[in-house]
């Protein structure tokens, strides 16, 4: 079986936005109480090693037994959802081959994404049903949904509330998808700033529409910066400020999920570098790394492989692609080294290298992918 997602876009009416609202409040005070319960439990384990460390299940019952009355018009549900998502996180965050997950930290009724999770909801004449806490004596409401629903049984159900739009993310389980054809093909894909090399050409991940809306994110934060908080303006600006995120946001995500979908079509052998982003955007080329979103391209390549049945390879992250001669094999090393800016004591350009032992002069990201393509075997 896998599990696959839909993601339909809600109309609710004026009372179940509130009802909404209301559970995306809920969830962020569940998994904040979680949060600091949480962390009050383990620096008492430390000071004591007979107490227990914190878990799921001795979270959930701390909060379950000191509940508030206004917590019982709220969906029990919720609080679970929250402190289960709570331990995958720190799960994740221990994890040393996760590299990329960062320690659960507080969150913000300020953030732009909000949303809650629950495996109550159902779908019933084309609308989506909330379940109804018995406490919960106003009026109840379906929600009107666009896009069809498909006929499979349905997980936990992730509500989300971006830019006063709300949206339904729907698991569902699905017998095996066929295997793409084979071609007998094999590619790599060098990740750089703003753009992704491969075998048959250049995928530009910041196109100049891209640049257009970061000129105006820019404009939105300098206005924003004047705006007196919580008045009318600042919100309209904010407003217009998280507006252009997203759009950059489902850009970016288009194109990588174009470009995703044409490696699995055409290719069998996959290379990519197992880039250490998570350090890597502390450096030089730390904003254009974050916009080229390579930990998405890697999580969104590597579920499209494992499920159309192509081979992925990740390269070792001290593999050097960059600095290795694909003809001759020669490395370079201390001052020979080719930076972002090139190299100073030879005075190259930041796209060429320059073998010093055999004399080639190759384009530096050509270079990189024919180093990556010689790992396939």
């Amino acid at each position: 079986m896998i599990i696959k997602t839909r993601k339909v876009r809600l109309y609710p009416n004026s009372h179940m936005k509130k009802v909404l609202d209301g559970l995306c409040d809920y969830r962020r005070y569940c998994w904040n109480m979680g949060l600091e319960l949480w962390n009050d439990m383990y620096d008492i384990h430390l000071l004591n090693k007979d107490n227990p460390l914190p878990s799921n299940y001795n979270i959930l019952n701390i909060m379950v037994a000191n509940k508030q009355d206004w917590q019982y018009s709220k969906s029990s549900r919720v609080l679970q959802k929250s402190i289960i998502d709570l331990s995958e996180a720190w799960q994740h965050f221990f994890r040393k081959d996760q590299g990329d997950w960062g320690k659960p930290h507080f969150k913000s009724k300020k953030l732009t994404k909000q949303g809650f999770k629950s495996d109550t909801i159902r779908f019933i004449n084309g609308k989506l049903r909330l379940d109804k806490p018995s406490m919960v004596k106003d009026q109840w409401y379906d929600i009107k949904i666009r896009g069809d629903l498909l006929p499979y049984k349905y997980g936990v159900v992730s509500i989300t509330k971006i830019n006063d739009k709300y949206y339904a993310t729907i698991p569902y389980k699905i017998d095996e998808v066929a295997d793409k054809p084979k071609t007998g093909a094999k590619t790599a894909v060098d990740v750089n700033v703003g753009h992704m090399n491969y075998t048959d050409g250049v995928i530009n991940v910041l196109p100049k529409k891209l640049n257009l809306y970061y000129n105006r994110i820019k404009h939105y934060q300098r206005m924003l910066a004047r705006k007196k908080p919580k008045s009318k303006n600042y919100h309209t600006v904010r407003t217009k400020l998280q507006r252009d995120y997203l759009k950059v946001t489902n850009l970016q995500h288009d194109i990588i999920q174009k470009f995703t979908t044409h490696l699995v079509d055409h290719y069998d052998k996959i290379v990519i570098e197992d880039l250490d982003v998570k350090h890597m955007k502390m450096g030089i080329a730390s904003k254009g790394l974050q916009r080229s979103q390579f930990g998405y391209f890697r999580q969104v390549l590597t579920y499209k492989c494992a499920l159309y049945g192509k081979e992925l390879i990740l390269a070792d992250r001290f593999y050097p692609s960059t600095q290795r001669c694909s003809v001759c094999g020669n490395i370079k090393t201390g001052d020979d080294k080719i930076t972002l800016r090139g190299n100073q004591k030879h005075h190259t350009k930041h796209n060429e290298y320059i073998c010093y032992k055999c004399g080639s002069i190759l384009d530096r990201d050509t270079n990189a992918v024919n180093n990556l393509l010689a790992l396939i075997n």
